[in-house]
């Protein structure tokens, strides 16, 4: 696959994952649409892409209000024409007290980012590409939502949500000439798994990992897991009787 002039639209682009596959796409000469609502944050990402030779442009956006990614998508396709891939990577851990106590209120804003924020990215971007006959739609999922896990119910659900949601896209979309593309990344060293004190297992180096990324969208993957020790693990976890799963998921601190 070659990334030169190829478009693409990434949410979640200024930190972690979304800078660092910025950079690597940017690398490849691909031009970026990046999208974030931290604008000083987004504007120093374009800085470094275009410092490299890439082409970029900052669209500062909650991906949680539709009506703004839509304008971003729109005003991206009306300077290069067209979106060949959209990248759903925006999402928050809920790593905190009152998420693990299920209020209702953090559930939600979890829920809104994680899950509707790429709902609201595939809706800004899937019609065009339907009528061009041709697109990628890429999710960044986890491997946490392949089952439940300790203190992660919020987060686990909306990985679970995603994951099924761009499936039913794929299935829906089988002859439109249109890719999706779901990746389930293990634990890796970013800002989303900084500050636990318990180690986690089998964990990353982001640099380390951003290669898989690449890899699995350049070969349209319908599914892509890594790494694959925990990958296994995981699967393995699927299959397990609830009571084994139970007593062996039960003892897991790594969100603490």
């Amino acid at each position: 696959m070659d990334w030169k002039g190829r478009t693409v639209f990434l949410t979640g682009a200024s930190s972690g994952i979304g800078e660092a596959l910025a950079i690597a796409l940017a690398k490849k000469g691909a031009v970026l649409g990046l999208v974030a609502r931290r604008t000083e944050l987004l504007d120093g990402i374009v800085q470094k892409c275009e410092a490299i030779g890439g082409t970029c442009r900052a669209f500062p956006a909650d991906v949680v209000i539709s009506k703004d990614l839509e304008a971003a998508a729109a005003k991206f396709r009306s300077e290069f024409g067209h979106i060949d891939v959209m990248i759903a990577n925006a999402g928050i851990g809920g790593n905190d007290a009152a998420t693990r106590a299920y209020s209702p209120v953090s559930v939600k804003k979890l829920i809104d980012v994680n899950l509707l924020g790429a709902v609201n990215a595939v809706h800004a971007v899937v019609g065009s590409m339907v009528e061009r006959g041709s697109g990628h739609l890429v999710a960044v999922s986890s491997l946490a939502g392949y089952r439940g896990l300790p203190k992660s119910a919020a987060y686990s659900a909306s990985k679970a949500g995603m994951t099924a949601f761009f499936e039913s896209v794929r299935l829906d979309h089988a002859r439109s000439g249109i890719n999706v593309t779901i990746i389930h990344p293990g634990f890796i060293k970013t800002p989303l798994t900084s500050g636990r004190s318990n180690t986690m297992p089998f964990i990353m180096e982001l640099d380390d990992a951003i290669p898989y990324f690449v890899r699995a969208i350049e070969k349209k993957s319908k599914f892509a897991a890594f790494p694959w020790p925990l990958a296994l693990l995981v699967r393995l976890g699927t299959i397990m009787p609830a009571w084994l799963y139970d007593q062996v998921a039960g003892r897991a601190r790594y969100r603490e």
